[in-house]
């Protein structure tokens, strides 16, 4: 299950339970668990069996006590400053439209009702919730409210709060609408508890979902700004959120640059699950309008920490002074527990691509091995999984439990939507290692134009019936795609495909990618080791439609949409691998994306005025979370500019 809201709106993802087991039952007398104060109260009924986390697997990994993750140093000094960047723009603070562009950083003032680990790749624990419980059939979840939870105006934070935060999120956001949509009902139901009632049982990821919600102060959204206009949560605005997190907004400049502070009276500081993080007095986002300028500021000591995407400014670009001196620190951090698919993405909404040959034609043009090798230094790895580098990717031909999903599968939904080779030939994309193998690619290429109604004339691709040629446009945001386009283009045009390059800023393509209004784009979908009711956002029917969704494809397919199910109502974990499995076949069987390349780690430079603990947690960088500014690194090398 991706953690969907935040990473929609902050750039973050997570894994929670597609089958999850609990923690042990806490006595239904006793306080709720982990909440702190004398005033602390238990839930209303005696016989709810209340918990204090999650896990996939067995029991969560941190018990009821526990006192910190491993993984944080829970006496990390607090101070300094951290300067990040952001390319483009900003224009609201608002995410609960889905309109504007908003400001990086936004997750520092909210808090959810539960939180994750970085070092279990399926847990999670309570933050303003301190406990949940639900039957056994997962119809529904309660949430008890830690009673000390405040906002950073000092009032408490309530069911009413919750209930209202997912009333107007999923009223006013389409994307979050459908993520919620078997989600009959919210209310508060008892002092500090808040109940969800689904629309069906046997979702074991729904509890869990909502833990995710983002909760917003209502009393402050139905009240008036400082110069007595009542606020609307339907527009977007550039007025600092009150919030329940440990950051507030300090200063910005719109467009430009907006900087957070730590909260001294965030009223979770003291919390397990925040002991040891949030270290840094001043988080700041700087906005640059694109890569070049950005790496250059970097060099300059503008900003702190740099992930690297392009290969050939990583092979090439960082052999400035400062990185002789030392004083910028070059790492790779792996990426572990989470898979991903990225390529160039086809809009089936445009006729054109609706033929799968077609798309196949596109992945025989496309010479991986001479990108690598020209434009990526070596360093990539072709992508063959929508789940790759997770247990999840499939792999060989299906057996066992797969097959017999298969098959279940093939049996209810209409011919062609499981291509008969799922069941005969493994997936593999072309390769080109020499001239003669790109040569029979692009004959194979032109074969299957050819089958599915398109005929050479010269050197243009036309449309039999209609004498049409086939253009294609290249939607980019930046420079850094620009080489790789002019790869595709030239590759292409072999096969009489005409691909044009379209550049625009960061605003009009985000705004183009939600309403779905591209030819071709390079994106993708990151995917954690426990894949659920997201897969329907990502490549169910329902999503194809919908303004803002994730199915940037546009798949419509009764088979995939019948996987998806078998992966969200999975009983347990070797069922979930098998549904994940087939569902990976058919998706590329039907070759929706021209899949791209990846490197199973982040190229990060950074200033070197932080600290980090010892060991990382085993699934995230944890920056800047649980780092700290380092006093005596940062006197080696100067104090950072202001």
């Amino acid at each position: 299950m991706a953690r969907l809201l935040p990473a929609l709106v902050f750039g973050l993802a997570c894994a929670l339970s597609a089958a999850p087991a609990f923690a042990a039952d806490q006595t239904p007398a006793s306080p709720a668990p982990g909440a702190t104060g004398t005033n602390a109260a238990a839930p209303n009924a005696a016989d709810v069996k209340w918990r204090h986390g999650t896990a996939l697997v067995g029991e969560p990994k941190y018990p009821a006590d526990f006192k910190h993750f491993d993984y944080v140093n829970p006496t990390a000094p607090k101070g300094g400053l951290v300067r990040l960047s952001a390319e483009g723009t900003f224009d609201t603070f608002n995410f609960v439209v889905p309109r504007g562009n908003l400001a990086d950083g936004l997750g520092l003032l909210y808090d959810t009702l539960t939180t994750s680990s970085l070092d279990e790749p399926y847990s999670e624990y309570g933050l303003l919730a301190d406990s949940l419980s639900y039957p056994p059939d997962f119809s529904s979840v309660k949430y008890h409210l830690r009673p000390e939870a405040k906002w950073q105006d000092g009032t408490p934070v309530t069911p009413e709060d919750v209930v209202w935060s997912f009333e107007v999120l999923t009223k006013n956001n389409p994307q979050q609408q459908f993520y919620y949509r078997h989600v009959k009902s919210a209310a508060a139901t008892g002092p500090n508890e808040v109940t969800f009632t689904f629309d069906q049982a046997g979702n074991r990821e729904l509890p869990q979902i909502v833990g995710q919600l983002l909760v917003m102060p209502k009393h402050w959204w139905e009240g008036t700004d400082a110069k007595g206009r009542k606020r609307d949560i339907t527009a977007g605005s550039l007025e600092p959120p009150l919030a329940s997190g440990p950051y507030k907004i300090k200063t910005m400049v719109p467009g430009r640059s907006i900087t957070y502070e730590r909260d001294p009276n965030y009223w979770g500081r003291d919390l397990p699950v925040n002991v040891g993080t949030n270290n840094f007095d001043q988080i700041r986002y700087d906005y640059y309008r694109d890569d070049v300028a950005e790496l250059e500021a970097f060099k300059a000591d503008q900003f702190d920490w740099r992930v690297e995407a392009s290969a050939k400014t990583w092979a090439t670009a960082y052999d400035f002074p400062a990185v002789k001196d030392g004083k910028v620190v070059l790492e790779m951090f792996p990426t572990r527990g989470s898979g991903v698919m990225v390529g160039f993405i086809p809009n089936l909404r445009r006729a054109e691509f609706q033929d799968p040959r077609v798309r196949r034609a596109l992945n025989l043009a496309l010479n991986f091995e001479s990108m690598n090798r020209i434009l990526f230094f070596g360093q990539y790895q072709r992508i063959n999984s929508y789940f790759y580098g997770t247990d999840l990717a499939a792999a060989g031909l299906p057996t066992g439990r797969e097959l017999e999903i298969l098959n279940e599968v093939k049996a209810s939904v209409p011919p062609g939507t499981i291509p008969d080779s799922v069941f005969t030939t493994p997936y593999s994309n072309p390769t080109a290692p020499d001239v003669d193998a790109e040569r029979d690619n692009l004959k194979k290429a032109l074969d299957l134009l050819q089958a599915a109604g398109w005929e050479l004339k010269g050197r243009q691709l036309v449309n039999v019936k209609t004498g049409q040629p086939f253009t294609a446009e290249f939607l980019i945001n930046g420079p850094t795609f620009e080489r790789v386009g002019l790869q595709f283009k030239q590759a292409l045009s072999r096969i009489g495909i005409n691909l044009t390059l379209r550049t625009v800023d960061s605003s009009q393509y985000v705004n183009r990618v939600r309403s779905h209004d591209f030819d071709l784009i390079y994106g993708g979908w990151p995917q954690s080791l426990s894949p659920g009711n997201e897969q329907r956002g990502f490549f169910g029917s329902d999503s194809a439609d919908e303004d803002g969704s994730q199915n940037y494809a546009g798949i419509k397919n009764a088979a995939v949409d019948k996987l998806i199910d078998k992966v969200i109502y999975a009983k347990d974990r070797d069922d979930l691998v098998a549904a994940t499995h087939a569902l990976d076949r058919v998706l590329l069987a039907n070759d929706y994306v021209v899949p791209g390349w990846t490197l199973p780690a982040s190229r990060v430079a950074r200033w070197n005025r932080f600290a980090h603990p010892d060991p990382l947690p085993q699934y995230s960088t944890g920056f800047p979370t649980i780092w700290w500014y380092d006093q005596a690194l940062a006197a080696k090398i100067g104090r950072a500019p202001q």
